[in-house]
Protein backbone atom coordinates (compact mmCIF):
# COMPACT_ATOMS: atom_id res chain seq x y z
CA UNK A 1 0.00 0.00 0.00
CA UNK A 2 1.55 3.46 -1.00
CA UNK A 3 0.85 6.00 1.78
CA UNK A 4 1.01 9.75 0.57
CA UNK A 5 2.50 12.70 3.01
CA UNK A 6 0.30 14.18 5.70
CA UNK A 7 0.77 17.03 7.65
CA UNK A 8 3.43 16.02 10.81
CA UNK A 9 1.90 18.35 13.54
CA UNK A 10 4.71 17.88 15.64
CA UNK A 11 6.57 19.64 12.29
CA UNK A 12 4.83 22.52 12.98
CA UNK A 13 6.91 23.03 15.92
CA UNK A 14 6.09 24.79 19.63
CA UNK A 15 3.24 27.31 19.89
CA UNK A 16 3.97 30.93 18.62
CA UNK A 17 2.32 33.85 20.12
CA UNK A 18 1.77 37.26 18.27
CA UNK A 19 0.46 40.39 20.59
CA UNK A 20 -0.98 42.97 18.36
CA UNK A 21 -1.07 46.62 20.70
CA UNK A 22 -3.28 48.73 18.37
CA UNK A 23 -4.40 52.14 19.20
CA UNK A 24 -7.92 50.69 19.49
CA UNK A 25 -7.26 47.30 20.59
CA UNK A 26 -4.94 44.89 22.27
CA UNK A 27 -4.87 41.40 21.27
CA UNK A 28 -2.91 38.09 22.06
CA UNK A 29 -3.45 34.87 19.13
CA UNK A 30 -1.26 31.98 20.22
CA UNK A 31 -0.71 29.60 17.07
CA UNK A 32 -0.30 26.09 17.24
CA UNK A 33 2.93 26.21 14.92
CA UNK A 34 4.83 28.21 12.17
CA UNK A 35 2.50 26.21 9.29
CA UNK A 36 0.69 27.79 5.93
CA UNK A 37 -2.29 28.08 8.33
CA UNK A 38 -1.44 27.14 11.84
CA UNK A 39 -4.93 26.62 13.79
CA UNK A 40 -5.71 28.92 16.64
CA UNK A 41 -4.69 27.99 20.16
CA UNK A 42 -5.89 30.89 22.02
CA UNK A 43 -7.40 34.26 21.02
CA UNK A 44 -8.15 37.33 23.49
CA UNK A 45 -9.03 41.07 22.69
CA UNK A 46 -9.35 43.50 25.16
CA UNK A 47 -10.97 47.97 23.81
CA UNK A 48 -8.29 49.55 25.34
CA UNK A 49 -8.58 52.60 23.23
CA UNK A 50 -4.97 53.63 23.35
CA UNK A 51 -5.09 56.19 20.59
CA UNK A 52 -8.24 57.91 21.97
CA UNK A 53 -7.34 60.94 22.86
CA UNK A 54 -3.79 61.05 20.22
CA UNK A 55 -5.50 63.88 18.27
CA UNK A 56 -5.85 66.44 20.70
CA UNK A 57 -3.22 65.28 23.39
CA UNK A 58 -0.64 63.96 20.85
CA UNK A 59 0.17 61.24 23.76
CA UNK A 60 -1.54 57.74 24.88
CA UNK A 61 -4.30 57.89 27.30
CA UNK A 62 -3.08 57.83 31.20
CA UNK A 63 -6.07 55.66 31.78
CA UNK A 64 -6.00 53.39 28.27
CA UNK A 65 -2.03 52.90 28.93
CA UNK A 66 -2.76 51.36 32.58
CA UNK A 67 -5.05 48.99 31.24
CA UNK A 68 -2.91 47.85 28.45
CA UNK A 69 -0.03 47.30 30.99
CA UNK A 70 -2.40 45.14 32.79
CA UNK A 71 -3.52 43.18 30.20
CA UNK A 72 -0.25 42.20 28.66
CA UNK A 73 1.13 40.88 31.97
CA UNK A 74 -2.15 38.92 31.63
CA UNK A 75 -0.85 38.00 28.14
CA UNK A 76 2.93 37.21 28.71
CA UNK A 77 1.92 35.01 31.68
CA UNK A 78 -0.61 32.89 29.36
CA UNK A 79 2.00 32.73 26.77
CA UNK A 80 4.83 31.24 29.23
CA UNK A 81 1.94 28.83 31.04
CA UNK A 82 0.92 27.73 27.22
CA UNK A 83 4.41 27.19 26.43
CA UNK A 84 4.97 29.46 23.41
CA UNK A 85 8.51 29.39 22.08
CA UNK A 86 8.47 32.87 20.44
CA UNK A 87 6.03 36.00 21.49
CA UNK A 88 6.22 38.71 19.33
CA UNK A 89 5.21 41.79 20.40
CA UNK A 90 4.11 44.77 17.96
CA UNK A 91 3.05 47.79 18.45
CA UNK A 92 1.09 50.17 15.43
CA UNK A 93 -0.12 53.90 14.68
CA UNK A 94 -0.93 55.19 18.24
CA UNK A 95 2.56 54.47 20.19
CA UNK A 96 4.36 55.12 16.75
CA UNK A 97 2.72 58.48 16.82
CA UNK A 98 2.72 59.51 20.69
CA UNK A 99 5.14 61.42 22.48
CA UNK A 100 4.54 59.26 25.51
CA UNK A 101 5.49 56.18 23.55
CA UNK A 102 9.11 55.65 23.98
CA UNK A 103 7.90 55.90 28.10
CA UNK A 104 5.49 53.38 27.03
CA UNK A 105 7.76 50.59 25.24
CA UNK A 106 10.29 51.23 28.33
CA UNK A 107 7.13 50.11 30.79
CA UNK A 108 6.52 47.28 28.71
CA UNK A 109 10.54 46.22 28.64
CA UNK A 110 10.46 46.16 32.11
CA UNK A 111 7.33 43.80 32.42
CA UNK A 112 9.46 41.89 29.91
CA UNK A 113 7.54 42.06 26.92
CA UNK A 114 10.07 44.00 24.09
CA UNK A 115 8.18 45.54 21.94
CA UNK A 116 8.75 46.06 17.98
CA UNK A 117 7.50 49.30 16.43
CA UNK A 118 6.51 48.97 13.18
CA UNK A 119 6.78 51.64 10.76
CA UNK A 120 4.31 52.85 8.60
CA UNK A 121 4.63 51.52 5.32
CA UNK A 122 5.90 47.78 7.29
CA UNK A 123 2.84 48.07 8.78
CA UNK A 124 0.99 48.36 4.97
CA UNK A 125 3.24 45.72 4.04
CA UNK A 126 1.94 43.05 6.52
CA UNK A 127 -1.65 43.62 5.98
CA UNK A 128 -0.99 43.06 2.46
CA UNK A 129 0.78 40.25 3.17
CA UNK A 130 -2.11 39.12 5.30
CA UNK A 131 -4.71 38.94 2.61
CA UNK A 132 -2.52 37.16 0.78
CA UNK A 133 -2.30 34.42 3.24
CA UNK A 134 -5.95 34.23 3.02
CA UNK A 135 -6.84 35.07 -0.72
CA UNK A 136 -3.53 33.79 -2.37
CA UNK A 137 -4.50 35.46 -5.87
CA UNK A 138 -5.64 38.68 -4.40
CA UNK A 139 -5.37 41.66 -6.78
CA UNK A 140 -6.14 44.99 -5.52
CA UNK A 141 -5.70 47.70 -3.05
CA UNK A 142 -5.36 46.26 0.72
CA UNK A 143 -6.91 49.16 2.97
CA UNK A 144 -6.16 48.06 6.73
CA UNK A 145 -8.30 50.61 9.09
CA UNK A 146 -7.26 50.67 12.76
CA UNK A 147 -7.92 53.19 15.11
CA UNK A 148 -5.01 55.61 14.26
CA UNK A 149 -4.31 55.16 10.98
CA UNK A 150 -5.71 53.90 7.40
CA UNK A 151 -2.78 51.79 5.84
CA UNK A 152 -3.22 50.86 1.68
CA UNK A 153 -1.04 48.99 -0.29
CA UNK A 154 -1.10 46.92 -3.90
CA UNK A 155 -1.14 43.24 -4.01
CA UNK A 156 -1.07 41.25 -7.45
CA UNK A 157 0.78 37.89 -8.59
CA UNK A 158 1.39 37.20 -4.86
CA UNK A 159 3.65 39.66 -4.09
CA UNK A 160 3.16 43.37 -2.07
CA UNK A 161 3.43 46.88 -3.59
CA UNK A 162 4.86 50.28 -2.26
CA UNK A 163 2.62 50.81 0.63
CA UNK A 164 1.77 54.38 2.62
CA UNK A 165 0.18 55.13 5.96
CA UNK A 166 -2.12 57.73 6.56
CA UNK A 167 -3.81 59.34 9.57
CA UNK A 168 -7.42 58.22 9.28
CA UNK A 169 -8.26 55.71 11.56
CA UNK A 170 -11.84 55.45 12.83
CA UNK A 171 -10.33 57.59 16.54
CA UNK A 172 -8.87 60.41 14.61
CA UNK A 173 -11.19 60.28 11.54
CA UNK A 174 -13.90 61.26 14.87
CA UNK A 175 -11.52 64.27 15.80
CA UNK A 176 -11.70 65.85 12.56
CA UNK A 177 -13.83 68.66 11.45
CA UNK A 178 -15.72 66.65 8.56
CA UNK A 179 -19.25 68.52 7.74
CA UNK A 180 -19.51 67.17 4.29
CA UNK A 181 -18.52 64.15 1.96
CA UNK A 182 -16.26 66.59 -0.03
CA UNK A 183 -14.85 68.05 3.03
CA UNK A 184 -13.49 64.40 4.09
CA UNK A 185 -12.93 63.50 0.23
CA UNK A 186 -10.58 66.74 0.41
CA UNK A 187 -8.43 65.66 3.57
CA UNK A 188 -8.32 62.06 2.43
CA UNK A 189 -6.43 63.23 -1.27
CA UNK A 190 -4.22 65.91 0.34
CA UNK A 191 -3.18 63.00 2.93
CA UNK A 192 -3.08 60.86 0.23
CA UNK A 193 -0.72 63.18 -1.76
CA UNK A 194 1.73 63.82 1.03
CA UNK A 195 2.33 59.78 2.02
CA UNK A 196 2.96 59.82 -2.43
CA UNK A 197 1.12 57.17 -2.86
CA UNK A 198 0.54 55.96 -6.55
CA UNK A 199 -1.91 53.41 -6.06
CA UNK A 200 -3.01 51.27 -8.55
CA UNK A 201 -4.97 51.22 -11.67
CA UNK A 202 -9.24 51.66 -11.20
CA UNK A 203 -11.50 48.68 -11.55
CA UNK A 204 -9.83 46.33 -9.02
CA UNK A 205 -11.18 45.09 -5.52
CA UNK A 206 -10.48 46.49 -2.23
CA UNK A 207 -9.80 44.36 0.49
CA UNK A 208 -11.50 45.61 3.97
CA UNK A 209 -9.32 44.57 5.99
CA UNK A 210 -10.07 45.83 10.18
CA UNK A 211 -12.02 45.25 12.96
CA UNK A 212 -14.26 48.35 12.04
CA UNK A 213 -14.82 47.33 8.52
CA UNK A 214 -15.05 43.58 9.67
CA UNK A 215 -18.03 45.05 11.54
CA UNK A 216 -19.59 47.43 8.93
CA UNK A 217 -19.38 43.75 6.52
CA UNK A 218 -21.66 42.00 9.94
CA UNK A 219 -23.98 45.23 9.58
CA UNK A 220 -24.47 44.71 5.88
CA UNK A 221 -25.14 41.04 5.86
CA UNK A 222 -28.01 41.97 9.11
CA UNK A 223 -29.79 44.47 6.77
CA UNK A 224 -29.35 42.28 3.66
CA UNK A 225 -30.39 39.15 5.60
CA UNK A 226 -27.46 37.41 4.09
CA UNK A 227 -27.70 33.36 5.53
CA UNK A 228 -24.06 32.58 5.34
CA UNK A 229 -22.85 34.53 8.95
CA UNK A 230 -19.17 34.40 7.31
CA UNK A 231 -16.90 38.05 7.00
CA UNK A 232 -13.81 36.42 5.36
CA UNK A 233 -14.43 37.36 1.68
CA UNK A 234 -17.81 38.44 2.36
CA UNK A 235 -17.98 40.82 -1.16
CA UNK A 236 -20.07 44.47 -1.50
CA UNK A 237 -20.69 46.14 -4.33
CA UNK A 238 -18.93 49.55 -4.26
CA UNK A 239 -22.33 51.77 -3.93
CA UNK A 240 -22.65 49.88 -0.54
CA UNK A 241 -20.60 51.84 1.18
CA UNK A 242 -22.82 55.22 0.79
CA UNK A 243 -25.93 52.63 1.77
CA UNK A 244 -24.24 52.01 4.71
CA UNK A 245 -23.70 55.96 5.50
CA UNK A 246 -27.22 56.65 5.10
CA UNK A 247 -28.13 53.17 7.28
CA UNK A 248 -26.19 54.24 10.43
CA UNK A 249 -27.81 57.63 10.61
CA UNK A 250 -30.84 56.48 10.74
CA UNK A 251 -30.45 53.29 12.58
CA UNK A 252 -30.81 52.92 16.44
CA UNK A 253 -27.90 51.71 18.15
CA UNK A 254 -29.82 49.75 19.96
CA UNK A 255 -30.68 47.51 17.17
CA UNK A 256 -27.17 47.33 15.94
CA UNK A 257 -26.01 46.22 19.57
CA UNK A 258 -28.30 43.20 18.94
CA UNK A 259 -26.66 42.35 15.91
CA UNK A 260 -24.03 39.53 16.55
CA UNK A 261 -20.73 39.74 16.05
CA UNK A 262 -20.61 43.33 16.50
CA UNK A 263 -19.00 44.82 19.91
CA UNK A 264 -20.55 47.37 21.73
CA UNK A 265 -17.00 49.38 21.42
CA UNK A 266 -17.14 49.06 18.14
CA UNK A 267 -20.83 50.62 16.98
CA UNK A 268 -19.63 54.32 18.38
CA UNK A 269 -17.20 54.60 15.20
CA UNK A 270 -19.26 52.44 12.79
CA UNK A 271 -20.26 56.09 11.30
CA UNK A 272 -17.12 57.39 11.04
CA UNK A 273 -15.73 53.71 9.58
CA UNK A 274 -18.42 54.08 6.81
CA UNK A 275 -17.79 57.89 5.81
CA UNK A 276 -14.08 57.16 5.60
CA UNK A 277 -15.24 53.65 2.94
CA UNK A 278 -17.28 55.75 1.02
CA UNK A 279 -14.77 58.34 0.02
CA UNK A 280 -11.91 55.94 -0.62
CA UNK A 281 -14.88 54.21 -2.75
CA UNK A 282 -15.21 57.69 -4.53
CA UNK A 283 -11.37 58.41 -4.51
CA UNK A 284 -10.08 54.86 -5.75
CA UNK A 285 -13.05 53.53 -7.90
CA UNK A 286 -12.76 49.53 -6.77
CA UNK A 287 -14.66 47.22 -8.63
CA UNK A 288 -15.63 45.40 -5.58
CA UNK A 289 -15.19 45.40 -1.81
CA UNK A 290 -14.19 42.03 -0.43
CA UNK A 291 -13.19 41.43 3.51
CA UNK A 292 -10.55 39.72 4.66
CA UNK A 293 -10.56 38.25 8.13
CA UNK A 294 -6.66 38.06 8.07
CA UNK A 295 -4.62 41.17 8.31
CA UNK A 296 -1.33 42.58 10.14
CA UNK A 297 -0.91 39.31 12.69
CA UNK A 298 -1.20 36.69 9.82
CA UNK A 299 1.02 38.63 7.86
CA UNK A 300 3.56 38.86 10.34
CA UNK A 301 3.36 34.63 10.13
CA UNK A 302 3.01 34.53 6.35
CA UNK A 303 6.42 36.97 5.76
CA UNK A 304 8.24 35.10 7.68
CA UNK A 305 7.50 31.93 5.73
CA UNK A 306 9.57 29.90 3.46
CA UNK A 307 8.38 30.31 -0.30
CA UNK A 308 7.71 26.82 -0.90
CA UNK A 309 5.26 26.85 2.29
CA UNK A 310 4.05 30.42 1.07
CA UNK A 311 3.06 28.74 -1.92
CA UNK A 312 1.16 26.41 -0.88
CA UNK A 313 -2.52 26.53 -0.96
CA UNK A 314 -4.58 27.24 2.22
CA UNK A 315 -7.18 25.84 1.52
CA UNK A 316 -6.41 22.21 0.43
CA UNK A 317 -3.71 22.75 3.32
CA UNK A 318 -6.28 23.35 5.88
CA UNK A 319 -8.83 20.91 4.52
CA UNK A 320 -5.91 18.44 4.40
CA UNK A 321 -4.85 18.64 8.47
CA UNK A 322 -8.51 18.74 9.40
CA UNK A 323 -9.04 15.39 8.06
CA UNK A 324 -6.36 14.04 9.09
CA UNK A 325 -7.07 15.39 12.56
CA UNK A 326 -10.77 13.98 12.43
CA UNK A 327 -10.74 11.30 10.09
CA UNK A 328 -9.76 7.64 10.27
CA UNK A 329 -7.49 6.92 7.47
CA UNK A 330 -5.28 9.59 6.35
CA UNK A 331 -4.32 8.72 3.17
CA UNK A 332 -7.74 8.40 2.02
CA UNK A 333 -8.91 11.71 1.01
CA UNK A 334 -6.10 12.44 -2.20
CA UNK A 335 -6.63 8.97 -3.08
CA UNK A 336 -10.72 9.41 -3.57
CA UNK A 337 -10.04 12.45 -4.94
CA UNK A 338 -7.72 10.58 -7.92
CA UNK A 339 -10.34 7.88 -8.07
CA UNK A 340 -13.48 10.25 -9.01
CA UNK A 341 -11.45 13.05 -10.98
CA UNK A 342 -12.09 10.97 -14.33
CA UNK A 343 -15.90 11.51 -14.19
CA UNK A 344 -15.36 15.42 -13.91
CA UNK A 345 -12.05 15.65 -16.01
CA UNK A 346 -13.39 19.05 -18.23
CA UNK A 347 -14.38 20.70 -15.18
CA UNK A 348 -11.88 24.06 -14.23
CA UNK A 349 -9.20 24.27 -12.14
CA UNK A 350 -11.24 26.48 -9.72
CA UNK A 351 -14.30 23.51 -9.12
CA UNK A 352 -11.48 20.31 -9.13
CA UNK A 353 -10.04 22.37 -5.99
CA UNK A 354 -12.94 22.39 -4.84
CA UNK A 355 -13.38 19.02 -5.36
CA UNK A 356 -10.20 17.60 -3.57
CA UNK A 357 -10.95 19.71 -0.45
CA UNK A 358 -14.15 18.08 -0.19
CA UNK A 359 -12.58 14.48 -0.68
CA UNK A 360 -10.12 15.13 1.74
CA UNK A 361 -13.16 15.90 4.44
CA UNK A 362 -14.78 13.13 3.55
CA UNK A 363 -14.44 11.33 6.79
CA UNK A 364 -15.13 14.08 9.01
CA UNK A 365 -18.52 13.07 9.96
CA UNK A 366 -17.99 9.69 10.79
CA UNK A 367 -17.96 10.43 14.46
CA UNK A 368 -21.53 12.01 14.66
CA UNK A 369 -24.60 10.17 15.21
CA UNK A 370 -25.19 8.71 11.89
CA UNK A 371 -28.59 10.14 11.51
CA UNK A 372 -26.71 13.71 11.47
CA UNK A 373 -23.41 12.82 9.82
CA UNK A 374 -24.94 14.92 6.77
CA UNK A 375 -26.05 17.77 8.71
CA UNK A 376 -22.52 17.30 9.87
CA UNK A 377 -20.43 17.91 6.91
CA UNK A 378 -22.61 20.78 5.74
CA UNK A 379 -21.83 22.47 9.13
CA UNK A 380 -17.57 21.78 9.15
CA UNK A 381 -17.92 23.13 4.97
CA UNK A 382 -20.08 26.09 5.99
CA UNK A 383 -19.36 27.41 9.15
CA UNK A 384 -15.54 26.20 9.08
CA UNK A 385 -12.56 28.34 9.54
CA UNK A 386 -11.38 28.27 5.79
CA UNK A 387 -9.41 30.77 3.93
CA UNK A 388 -9.62 31.35 0.47
CA UNK A 389 -12.70 30.03 -0.43
CA UNK A 390 -15.72 32.57 -0.93
CA UNK A 391 -19.45 32.15 -0.16
CA UNK A 392 -20.11 30.32 -3.17
CA UNK A 393 -17.33 28.24 -2.42
CA UNK A 394 -18.51 27.02 0.91
CA UNK A 395 -22.43 26.37 -0.59
CA UNK A 396 -20.37 23.52 -3.07
CA UNK A 397 -18.02 22.05 -0.18
CA UNK A 398 -21.53 22.14 1.69
CA UNK A 399 -24.00 20.40 -0.77
CA UNK A 400 -21.02 17.58 -1.47
CA UNK A 401 -20.23 16.73 1.99
CA UNK A 402 -23.86 16.91 2.97
CA UNK A 403 -25.05 14.30 0.04
CA UNK A 404 -21.57 12.57 0.76
CA UNK A 405 -22.92 11.60 4.10
CA UNK A 406 -25.94 10.64 2.74
CA UNK A 407 -28.11 13.43 2.88
CA UNK A 408 -31.04 13.33 0.61
CA UNK A 409 -31.70 16.90 -2.47
CA UNK A 410 -30.41 20.28 -2.38
CA UNK A 411 -30.09 22.14 1.04
CA UNK A 412 -32.02 25.59 1.00
CA UNK A 413 -29.02 27.47 2.41
CA UNK A 414 -27.07 25.97 -0.74
CA UNK A 415 -29.78 26.69 -3.09
CA UNK A 416 -30.17 30.42 -1.86
CA UNK A 417 -25.98 30.62 -2.28
CA UNK A 418 -25.80 29.11 -5.28
CA UNK A 419 -28.62 27.98 -7.29
CA UNK A 420 -29.47 24.71 -7.82
CA UNK A 421 -27.82 23.57 -10.82
CA UNK A 422 -24.46 24.26 -9.27
CA UNK A 423 -25.62 22.30 -6.56
CA UNK A 424 -26.30 19.00 -8.69
CA UNK A 425 -23.18 19.27 -10.13
CA UNK A 426 -22.24 19.17 -5.96
CA UNK A 427 -24.32 16.27 -5.47
CA UNK A 428 -22.51 14.04 -8.50
CA UNK A 429 -19.03 15.00 -6.57
CA UNK A 430 -20.85 14.04 -3.27
CA UNK A 431 -22.26 10.77 -4.98
CA UNK A 432 -18.88 9.72 -6.19
CA UNK A 433 -17.27 10.09 -3.14
CA UNK A 434 -20.05 8.16 -0.98
CA UNK A 435 -19.45 5.48 -3.67
CA UNK A 436 -15.43 5.68 -3.38
CA UNK A 437 -15.74 5.05 0.18
CA UNK A 438 -18.52 2.47 0.02
CA UNK A 439 -16.21 0.77 -2.09
CA UNK A 440 -13.30 0.75 -0.29
CA UNK A 441 -14.14 0.94 3.42
CA UNK A 442 -12.02 4.02 3.89
CA UNK A 443 -8.81 2.41 3.11
CA UNK A 444 -6.37 2.65 0.45
CA UNK A 445 -6.05 -1.21 -1.93
CA UNK A 446 -9.23 -0.73 -3.49
CA UNK A 447 -8.95 2.47 -4.41
CA UNK A 448 -5.37 2.00 -6.17
CA UNK A 449 -6.66 -1.36 -7.83
CA UNK A 450 -9.92 -0.30 -9.43
CA UNK A 451 -10.70 2.10 -12.00
CA UNK A 452 -14.15 4.33 -12.46
CA UNK A 453 -14.83 6.23 -16.09
CA UNK A 454 -17.12 7.36 -18.09
CA UNK A 455 -17.54 4.53 -21.46
CA UNK A 456 -20.07 5.49 -23.79
CA UNK A 457 -23.14 5.42 -22.51
CA UNK A 458 -22.33 4.22 -19.43
CA UNK A 459 -20.32 4.24 -15.77
CA UNK A 460 -17.88 1.91 -15.52
CA UNK A 461 -16.30 0.59 -12.52
CA UNK A 462 -13.51 -1.92 -13.15
CA UNK A 463 -11.58 -4.56 -10.28
CA UNK A 464 -9.33 -6.56 -9.93
CA UNK A 465 -10.37 -9.93 -10.22
CA UNK A 466 -9.59 -10.86 -6.97
CA UNK A 467 -11.24 -7.85 -5.60
CA UNK A 468 -14.74 -8.92 -6.91
CA UNK A 469 -16.00 -9.62 -4.16
CA UNK A 470 -15.96 -5.88 -3.22
CA UNK A 471 -18.69 -5.43 -5.42
CA UNK A 472 -21.84 -6.21 -2.99
CA UNK A 473 -25.10 -4.63 -2.54
CA UNK A 474 -24.63 -1.14 -1.32
CA UNK A 475 -21.89 -0.50 -3.64
CA UNK A 476 -24.27 -1.43 -6.29
CA UNK A 477 -26.70 0.64 -4.99
CA UNK A 478 -24.59 3.55 -5.12
CA UNK A 479 -23.31 2.97 -8.12
CA UNK A 480 -26.49 3.17 -10.05
CA UNK A 481 -27.42 6.01 -8.07
CA UNK A 482 -24.23 8.13 -9.15
CA UNK A 483 -24.90 6.44 -12.57
CA UNK A 484 -28.57 8.22 -12.54
CA UNK A 485 -27.24 11.05 -11.73
CA UNK A 486 -24.90 11.65 -13.91
CA UNK A 487 -27.85 10.16 -17.00
CA UNK A 488 -25.77 7.02 -17.48
CA UNK A 489 -25.84 3.59 -16.78
CA UNK A 490 -23.92 1.68 -14.49
CA UNK A 491 -21.18 -1.38 -15.45
CA UNK A 492 -18.88 -3.25 -13.89
CA UNK A 493 -16.24 -5.72 -14.91
CA UNK A 494 -13.41 -7.44 -13.33
CA UNK A 495 -10.46 -7.78 -15.51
Amino acid sequence: MSVLPTPNRSSFGAPIGIIDIGSNSIRLVIYEGEGRIPSILFNEKIMAGLGKGLGKTGQLDREAVARTIAALARFRRLAQDMGVAKLRTVATAAVRDASNGPDFIEQLAAIGLPVELLPGKAEASLAGHGVLAAIPHADGIVGDLGGGSLELVGVADGGIGNGVSVPFGVLRVAQMKIDSARTLDRALAKALARAKWSGTPEGKPFYMVGGSWRALARLHQALTDYPLPIIHQYVLAPSEAQRLVRALGQLDPKRIKGIAGIATSRIASLGDAAMLLAALVRALKPSTLVVSAYGLREGLLHSSLAPDVRNLDPLIEAAREEGVRQGRFPEHGDLLDRWIAPLFASEPPHLARLRHAACLLADVGWRAHPEFRAERGLDVALHGNWVAIDAAGRAMLGQALFTHFGGDGVCPIVNRLIGYDAAAKASQWGLAMRLGQRLSGGVSEPLESSTLNVNGGNLLMTLRGEDAALYGEAVERRHKMLAASLGLKPEQRTG
